[in-house]
């Protein structure tokens, strides 16, 4: 499983787990296809950021 903390092993399309802004706490994962990549730099210690195709926007914890 690729790590989510670096911009280029997610791409456009891909199968994602993410961590929702208001499930931070609990760390609970929502799935989804990724339809934009939010974060600018190469690598973030908490995951990329990411918006799903149903609107999601979140950090990316596991790539599938």
């Amino acid at each position: 499983m690729n790590s989510g903390t670096t911009r280029n092993n997610i791409k456009i399309g891909s199968s994602v787990g993410i961590v929702l802004k208001q499930d931070q706490r609990s760390g609970k994962i929502t799935r989804g296809i990724v339809k934009r990549i939010l974060t600018n730099s190469s690598t973030h210690p908490h995951g990329i950021k990411v918006e799903l195709e149903n609107g999601s926007i979140g950090r990316v914890k596991e790539i599938h």
